[in-house]
């Protein structure tokens, strides 16, 4: 499954990430297979998208807006991830997936802008990126409250445990009087309906 397409896309995105950012990104990759493995994903492009999840993550700041406000219709780049530009890497990451990697898959696409905020009615490799970027080895479960958890979860019940995270992001925010993106509260409302109509 890791061919030589994959291998060519590691080498040449290593040296476009800082050290920490890197090792993040490979337990990312792994983790989403693993994920897909479980419920029934293709693995290639799990570990496609897991591997270009943050490939516009380490673009210096500047470049990021001025990129952000070139392509922000193309992109949907909303106001404000435009005025919290830390927001802005997945939707970058689409254009750099696409113009550096080759990659022209609508749904690794998808799964590489949503990773971080989610929306509603996420495709299953949109839910297993953004939930193994939350999950992946190298997070510090003990300053996460309920990482143990979210984890058992994510290999059980993958729209409940997209709503645990998105829970602690919001709350997380919420506490700390970060600033809370009406798209993150959309896709909140969105798992919340889902995990309560199973239950």
């Amino acid at each position: 499954m890791y061919n030589e397409k994959l291998n060519a896309i590691e080498e040449k995105l290593q040296g476009r990430l800082d050290a920490k950012r890197y090792h993040h990104t490979l337990g990312v990759m792994y983790t989403s297979a693993c994920l897909a493995m479980k419920h029934g994903e293709s693995v290639e492009k799990a570990l496609t998208a897991g591997l270009l999840h943050d490939c516009a993550k380490c673009m210096p700041g500047e470049e990021k807006l001025l990129t952000a406000r070139k392509y922000q219709s193309e992109l949907n780049i909303t106001g404000f991830e435009i005025d919290h530009p830390h927001l802005l890497h997945g939707k970058l990451g689409v254009k750099d997936a696409k113009e550096e990697y080759g990659i022209t898959d609508p749904d690794i696409l998808n799964a590489i802008a949503n990773h971080t905020k989610g929306r509603p009615g996420m495709s299953l490799l949109e839910k297993i990126v953004f939930t193994a970027d939350f999950i992946e080895p190298d997070r510090d479960g003990h300053h996460i409250p309920g990482m143990d958890l979210i984890r058992k979860t994510a290999f059980e019940d993958l729209d409940l445990a997209v709503y645990m995270i998105i829970k602690r992001t919001l709350d997380y925010l919420q506490e700390s009087g970060g600033p809370v993106d009406t798209d993150s509260v959309a896709t909140y409302e969105y798992y919340k309906k889902i995990t309560e109509e199973k239950n």
